[in-house]
């Protein structure tokens, strides 16, 4: 059958079942020993159950498209099509059903659960084959002067490259030695490389490469919150409980000739020049307390063996490690340790498996059958599924005895040895199945109710029918088996009389006789003593035939067919025939055939009337006490569950006709009456098994946060054999929790982290002599000091911190000094247009330049985005004086960039900035204009005037007016005397 869904708790712990059955060729079912057990399929296999909530847990991972392939047609040869724009192809992805937390690929089923799996595959069009084009080979490269063998190359470039599988490149390239002279010994032409070291170890700086500004040293140790500096020249680092020292370390830079001696490092000098100095952390390794005293051994109880206890104890960090440094050891220590000497021990306890009893089998529904009109009509049936708990359990030796005391307290299933037993297992649920019987036999002969008499009397005939599928989980049971028809002359024995071979009366053929043979035979066909039966028969003579060589032959008669009818009325009597065939014609002269009504004979049969009795049985009563004890006599051997006394199971039994409903028992035979009465199991009263509560689960002996929900314990009891037949309930409460008491609260500690000192670079008597910028910029290291604080804010000890706080925050970052290049910024762009609104401002921008990129903080006037606030003349609401406003905000920048607009209507758009300002003053009663400076403004110059005279010295005059009078505050207007006119 189909696979039914997946039943169990969601994950991995799911099982599957299916029917399987065994079927004939010819399509019915039939039992299953009749199959072999060795093919059998699996009717079970375990699954991944999916939940609802998984669909957070699981999803699809499709890769991208790979790229289209060609599909080789069925049957087609190779080139033997051309193409012509495109041909058919396939691409295909990877589709997977991933777990989001690890990335981890599981069963696709997980991922159908909630959508469809997308396709792997689809068609695609691969454009034809396009070959590699190359260009013409370039001239010849020319030899090097001198006496080096050298080469010389020529080279030719792709102009289209190989698409969709067409022919690859051929080689770009062609070189060939050049014919010069051997050089003169000493004169060879070498190349140069560059070869870099490894990184020396980290030195701290020399004092005299100490900024006055100080070095900044973590101190981890003291209570002092802030970075210590060691401002003086010459200092030694302080050696407190830690501090972090930024140092430098460098690696050698060679330039390497290609005979291997060593040249100068300008010919080697490449772009970028590699880093051979940089600034490093100072190793300092971890340092730690000294061990507490050993904790009391946890030895409690006495084992059968002298299994030693556990005793421990602690140590703290003092100061972490720094850079390389070594990390902290382990800062718990455990050892064996034994009671000494005490009193004696009481013995530990011991454990073991429990199982409760299996639960009722259950079959989980087929896909199909998830409906729950469809389930209501489909009785579930087939294989299944039962379970049933599996627990620990304690056991206890009693003192001075070997007997086991078992405690039905179940514990922690990490206390027993060994795998737990199976909590479920495969059963079989039998299939609703109503009684199938076979068609009637014939009738049998007219017997006897008994063979005591001879001969004579009356009896019935009867005909049978069997069960062919017992009935299984109804309540009608199978209908009568056997039916009865009342005769007379019963007889319980009966001549059958045989007829012999013919025997021709002359030669080997013609006319002859065949003897009658009797025996007397019981009605069950078994041969009895002559005197059993009425009258012996004379021996009877009868004449036959032996055909000769030309004679017709005839073959022997074939048996009766079955009756026509099961009855005769008036309508229909029963009638049964028999034939024969011609084998052989005769031949000329021999016997003729009979003719073809002689083929065929015929008699009657079933000459009884069409009236049939047959006992008829109402369903078992209910198994019952036996109050009169008829059932005490009857010896059954009964098998399987302890039974609680032998009952009675009664019914009513009754004869009837076919045509018509009960009629008295004597139509009835009553040799096959059917029992009225038989004996049951009583089954027995069952009361609720229950273990006892399991013991509280422990509070937890480590210290809880403080801002964490309330720890609860609790305690469980397994039901392990459910109430039946009227016996005692099970209880309700099998779980209890309550609230944990006197938990401790852990202490509260927190890492300090202080300001990042300044970014140290390697000092620059390192840096001299070395390849590389002279400018003191580029990646370096900045420190910062990290403090331990208590819950209320106090210096407290390192080792605290690392017990309660958590991971350290770093200690050293790195840092980057830019170079004057890298802070080039572009101009500022023009400023956004301002919008009616109150609270907008109008902004530019500017970006940097620099080629290595540098982040913009690093940068000093790093303002990329340069925003003002806009002044709208239409804003309304309770006014301030704008220009204290603004004086008092320095925003006097933002008067002069606005005075073009002449927008100084109002002040609301600053009084929300300025939330509540401290200053009154600047109310007045109406809003307020604040007008833009305007200078004084003159005229041009007017045109020379005519020459005073007309000889000698004159003059000239030329002039300026008054155009607008300065006011607010604008440039006054200069002195307008003669001598400024001339």
């Amino acid at each position: 059958g189909h696979w039914g869904r997946c039943i169990g708790d969601c994950g991995s712990g799911g099982l599957r079942s299916r029917a399987v059955w065994c079927t004939h060729a010819e399509g019915w079912t039939t039992f299953h020993a009749n199959c072999d057990q060795q093919d059998k399929p699996e009717s079970q296999r375990r699954c991944f159950k999916v939940c609802d909530w998984h669909l957070e847990l699981f999803e699809w991972d499709v890769s991208g498209w790979d790229r289209c392939g060609l599909v080789s047609a069925a049957g087609a040869e190779a080139g033997a099509e051309l193409c012509v724009t495109a041909q058919h192809g396939l691409q295909r992805r990877s589709v997977r059903c991933l777990q989001k937390l690890n990335r981890t690929v599981v069963s696709s089923e997980i991922c159908e659960h909630f959508g469809p799996q997308p396709p792997a595959e689809q068609a695609c069009l691969v454009p034809c084959p396009r070959d590699c084009v190359v260009s013409q080979f370039s001239g010849w490269s020319r030899c090097a002067r001198g006496c080096a063998r050298g080469l010389q190359h020529r080279t030719r470039a792709v102009i289209a490259p190989p698409l969709y599988g067409g022919a690859p490149c051929p080689n770009l390239t062609e070189s060939r030695p050049c014919g010069a002279p051997a050089c003169p010994l000493g004169e060879e032409q070498h190349t140069y490389s560059l070869r870099l070291g490894p990184w020396g170890q980290c030195r701290p700086p020399h004092p005299k490469d100490v900024e006055p500004a100080g070095r900044t040293m973590l101190d981890l140790g003291s209570d002092s919150a802030e970075p210590s500096t060691a401002a003086l020249p010459g200092a030694h680092p302080q050696h407190h409980a830690g501090h972090a020292e930024i140092g430098h370390q460098s690696r050698p830079v060679r330039c390497v000739r290609s005979d291997g001696k060593l040249a100068a490092l300008s010919l080697c000098l490449q772009d970028p020049v590699p880093v051979t100095s940089r600034s490093c952390v100072v190793p300092k390794d971890c340092t730690v307390s000294e061990w507490s005293p050993w904790s009391p051994c946890s030895h409690s109880c006495a084992w059968g063996s002298l299994a030693p206890g556990l005793r421990s104890r602690r140590r703290s960090v003092r100061s972490v490690a720094v850079g390389a440094g070594k990390p902290c050891p382990e800062l718990e220590e455990r050892e064996a340790c034994s009671g000494g000497g005490k009193a004696p021990l009481q013995p530990c306890p011991r454990f073991a498996w429990r199982t409760s009893e299996w639960k009722a089998c259950q079959v989980s529904l087929l896909l199909d059958q998830q409906d729950p009109q469809h389930q209501k009509q489909a009785g579930l049936c087939g294989g299944g599924i039962q379970t049933r708990v599996v627990y620990c359990a304690q056991i206890i030796v009693e003192p001075g005895t070997h007997r086991l005391k078992e405690v039905s307290r179940p514990v922690d299933g990490k206390l027993c040895q060994g795998a737990a037993p199976a909590t479920s297992q495969v059963c079989h649920l039998p299939c609703l199945a109503e009684c199938a019987v076979s068609s009637w036999s014939p009738w049998g002969p007219c017997l006897p109710e008994s063979c005591q008499h001879r001969h004579g009397g009356r009896g019935f005939r009867m005909r049978q029918r069997q069960v062919m599928v017992d009935p299984v989980g109804t309540l009608a049971g199978c209908p009568h088996l056997v039916e009865s028809v009342p005769c007379e002359d019963a007889r319980c024995h009966e001549w059958v009389v045989s007829e012999g071979s013919c025997v021709p009366d002359r030669g080997r053929c013609g006319p002859g006789h065949r003897v009658l043979k009797a025996v007397c035979k019981s009605r069950k066909g078994e041969e009895v003593p002559h005197h059993l039966c009425s009258e012996l028969p004379h021996p009877e003579v009868v004449a036959c035939e032996v055909p000769c060589a030309r004679d017709c032959v005839l073959s022997e008669w074939s048996p009766w067919s079955p009756c026509s009818h099961s009855c005769s009325s008036r309508n229909a009597e029963g009638a049964q025939s028999r034939s024969r065939s011609i084998l052989a014609l005769p031949a000329e002269g021999g016997k003729a055939c009979p003719p073809e009504r002689a083929l065929q004979e015929q008699r009657a049969c079933n000459e009884h009337p069409c009236v049939h009795f047959f006992w008829e049985a109402s369903p078992w009563s209910s198994c019952s006490e036996d109050v009169l004890g008829t059932a005490l006599n009857t010896t059954i051997s009964w098998s399987g569950e302890s039974t609680c006394g032998v009952g009675i199971q009664t019914r009513k039994v009754f004869c009837r006709r076919s045509s018509s409903g009960q009629v008295t028992p004597k139509r009835c035979p009553e040799s096959i009456r059917p029992e009225a009465v038989r004996p049951c199991l009583l089954p027995c009263r069952k009361d609720c098994v229950v273990t006892l509560f399991s013991e509280w689960t422990p509070c937890p002996t480590a210290c809880q946060p403080g801002n964490a929900t309330a720890v609860k314990q609790s305690r469980y009891r397994i039901i392990l054999q459910d109430s039946a037949n009227g016996g005692q309930a099970c209880p309700d409460t099998l779980y209890e929790e309550r609230e944990c008491e006197d938990v401790p609260i852990c202490p509260v500690y927190r890492w300090k982290s202080h300001r990042w000192s300044p970014c140290v670079l390697v000092p620059d008597s390192v840096g001299q002599g070395l390849p590389g910028q002279s400018e003191a910029c580029g990646h370096g290291l900045q420190s910062r000091a990290v403090t331990c604080l208590s819950e209320q804010g106090g210096p407290a000890a390192v080792g605290d911190c690392v017990r309660w706080a958590g991971a350290m925050p770093a200690l050293v970052q790195e840092c980057l000094i830019p170079c004057k290049d890298d802070c080039t910024f572009t101009p500022w762009s023009k400023f956004t247009a301002c919008s009616s609104d109150c609270d907008t401002t109008r902004s530019r921008r500017r970006s940097l330049t620099g080629i290595t990129f540098v982040p913009l903080s690093s940068c000093r006037d790093a303002e990329s985005l340069n925003s003002l606030f806009c002044i709208v003349s239409s804003c309304t609401g309770d006014p301030f004086s704008c220009l204290e406003v603004l004086q008092v905000e320095g925003m006097e920048s933002a008067v002069a960039e606005s005075c073009t607009m002449g927008l100084f209507g109002c002040c609301f758009c600053f009084q929300k900035l300025l939330k509540e300002p401290s200053f009154k003053t600047c109310y007045i009663e109406e809003p307020c204009t604040v007008p833009c400076p305007f200078d004084c403004k003159l005229s041009d110059w007017s045109s020379w005037s005519p020459c005073s005279s007309s000889c000698g010295p004159g003059v000239r005059v030329r002039s300026k007016w008054l155009k607008e009078k300065p006011y607010n505050g604008g440039r006054p207007c200069p002195k307008l005397d003669l001598k400024n006119q001339v």
